[in-house]
């Protein structure tokens, strides 16, 4: 073996040895990161396809970003709430008006956003609707994904996130996702809210039928209960629109925002509403050191710049095209069940007997694209925003010869 993959194993074994084993990643040891590819401690460079997740819409350290941190980074990087500070009065200016809000509630990661909106939902339903006290309840959506806390796995149907973690949180009420019918039956006067993924991203990039986010907006108002959008992956540009809800002219009563908003360099969530639902959090009711620090919204605030001028949702819109009209030819053939797309993401079932999610992965990983599986059965799409359309070309032929491999040895 030599030096340069012995630093690559030797990489691979510390962090299996002393780093819990909660992930199954890829055996790509990343060390550095520029626009929409990483190299590997080999020297490799890979085309990242992932995106982590949505976290890098704007790519591996975008200029404007990185620019934003290290001014910061040599005013002030963290007070805590007990003091203002001169960054998170402009980026929540910014922010709502980018989302067409009031006001903003920051925090750090996307759990933690959920877990806020909960919490507002709850005391608004009520303070506000007069539910009468404990006995609120939410709607959420089958096959959904809100993060991994005790709180949002006590309504996922996800065996594996829930096996030895209970007992779980009441008061959430699951439908399946993308049935207004169904939704609409749900809703008793006990009802608070309704949190859903206006596309759902871990389950396998799933967009609902046409008319059910306007649905879910008209049944949530006649039953005035908060419309909770959880935007955390689909929103900020990803979906060809600033948030997935755009895409049905829907506004709802709360965004949930994460990933994309700290661009890749810090974690940065937020709660954006209107006064009249954020204004039930009082001083000690709610709370996090870290989140609203003015590195963060530094770098977040210099991210709704970005959005403001519209481009990054173009290019999601206009690529995602292309990425559609490459992937859907494919269906009923070269292993390939369904092809789901919007804007710039894809989930792309496959015929397991052929080729297995991670298996995909694995394959292309080797001809130098970074994606991942979920559920077995789906390869997921979700290239930065700012990835070229020769380097999309590059990526839909590394896809197509994986396929073509592994039809033929079949």
């Amino acid at each position: 073996m030599t030096e340069t993959l012995s630093r690559s194993a030797r990489q691979i074994e510390l962090t299996e040895t002393f780093a819990a084993h909660n992930y199954d990643p890829l055996p790509v040891v990343a060390s550095h990161g520029d626009g929409s590819w990483v190299t590997d401690v080999d020297g490799r460079r890979y085309l990242d396809c992932l995106a982590a997740y949505s976290a890098l819409n704007f790519g591996h350290r975008h200029p404007a970003l990185i620019e934003a941190a290290r001014a910061q980074l040599d005013r002030l990087t963290l007070t805590s709430r007990a003091f203002y500070n001169d960054q998170l009065g402009p980026f929540c200016v910014d922010l709502a008006a980018l989302a067409g809000m009031e006001c903003v509630l920051p925090m750090n990661t996307g759990a933690e956003a959920v877990e806020t909106a909960i919490k507002v939902a709850r005391r608004w339903g009520y303070d506000v609707k007069g539910v009468p006290e404990e006995q609120a309840q939410i709607v959420v959506m089958t096959n959904n994904f809100h993060g991994r806390t005790t709180t949002v796995i006590s309504f996922s149907n996800d065996h594996i996130a829930r096996r030895g973690f209970g007992p779980f949180t009441p008061g959430f009420v699951a439908v399946p996702f993308g049935d207004a019918e169904a939704l609409a039956g749900a809703i008793t006067p006990r009802t608070v809210a309704v949190l859903l993924e206006p596309v759902q991203g871990e389950a396998g990039v799933f967009v609902p039928p046409a008319g059910y986010l306007a649905a879910v907006r008209r049944i949530c108002t006649d039953s005035r209960v908060l419309f909770l959008a959880d935007e955390i992956q689909s929103g900020l540009g990803r979906c060809g629109t600033t948030f997935a809800c755009e895409r049905e002219d829907v506004v709802p009563d709360v965004y949930l925002l994460g990933k994309a908003l700290g661009g890749g360099i810090v974690p940065v969530s937020a709660v954006v509403s209107r006064n009249d639902v954020l204004g039930v959090i009082t001083p000690g009711s709610h709370g996090s050191t870290f989140g609203g620090n003015p590195l963060a919204v530094a770098v977040g605030h210099a991210v709704v710049g970005l959005l403001a001028t519209g481009e990054f949702q173009e290019r999601a819109r206009v690529l995602g095209e292309r990425l559609r009209s490459r992937l859907e030819p494919l269906v009923s053939s070269r292993g390939i069940t369904e092809v789901r797309t919007v804007g710039l993401w894809a989930g792309v079932d496959l015929d397991p007997a052929v080729l297995s999610g991670r298996q995909a992965a694995e394959r292309l990983a080797q001809r130098g694209v970074l994606a991942k599986e979920t559920h077995d059965i789906t390869i997921r799409f979700a290239p930065p925003l700012i990835i070229t359309e020769e380097e999309l070309d590059w990526m839909l032929d590394q896809f197509e010869a994986v396929l073509d491999a592994a039809t033929a040895a079949h």
